[in-house]
This record gives structure tokens, sequence and C-alpha cells, in this order.
């Protein structure tokens, strides 16, 4: 949740790094919120018998809307944390391998390896 919470607070931050295993909490946490949010309008629905799926709607584009920016910035830094430009990140297939790769353990001219590098090398190689 920590990943998550630290993506969120660097909400606009396109330099530095961020570590594979932060881009990919911060998705699962994305996924998870929006699941629950839909879940939660339907499960309402179902009981009260009202029509409200335009609720679960706009409340998903609401949260869609405020990570939209988060979610651009931590995959920009994913992408500089294997020493690609940021810019590779609009390319769908490509970037998905790329999102995939291990981190470049040392400095690269995107800057310092993140703090949280060393508390998961072990178990993310």
């Amino acid at each position: 949740m920590n990943y998550y919470v630290n993506a969120l607070k660097s909400y606009a931050v396109f330099s530095g790094r961020a570590t594979r295993k932060e881009y990919w909490i911060f998705l699962f946490f994305n996924c998870i919120i929006a699941f629950t949010i839909g879940f939660v309008s339907a499960v309402i629905e179902g009981f009260s018998g009202m029509s409200i799926s335009s609720l679960g709607n706009t409340l998903n584009n609401i949260y869609a809307l405020a990570v939209f920016i988060p979610s651009i910035a931590v995959g920009v830094r994913r992408m500089h944390d294997i020493g690609k430009n940021g810019w590779w990140f609009i390319f769908p297939i490509v970037s998905l391998v790329f999102l995939c790769f291990k981190s470049q353990p040392n400095e690269n001219k995107y800057g310092q390896p993140s703090r949280v590098d060393a508390s998961f090398v072990s178990t993310w190689d």
C-alpha cells in the first residue's frame, strides 16, 4: 500500500525512477479500487431495485480522472528506471514489455536507484 500512496504523493513528478514493484503495485491497487467501486454500485443497485449504474460509472470515471496523471507519471519514472526515455510509455505493446524489465542497479542518466531497490532485488529478480 505504501507504493500506491507514494505514487499518489508524487502526483505529477515525471523525473526520477520508480521500481518495477512500485509500478505494478500501483497498477494492482488501481484495479482493485475500480473493481470495488463497480461492485459496490452493483450491489446497491441490486438491493435497492433502482437503476443507479450511472452512479457507479460516474464514480469510476472520477477515480480514473483522479489517477490519470499519477499513472502516467509512475509509468514514465518506470521507463527511467530501466534507462529508457519516458516517451516509450505511450507505445502500449513496447511499454508493456519494458515495464517488465529489471531495474538498472546503478545510477543512470535519470538518477540514483530508488531507496527501496535494495529491499526487493533478491525477491523480484
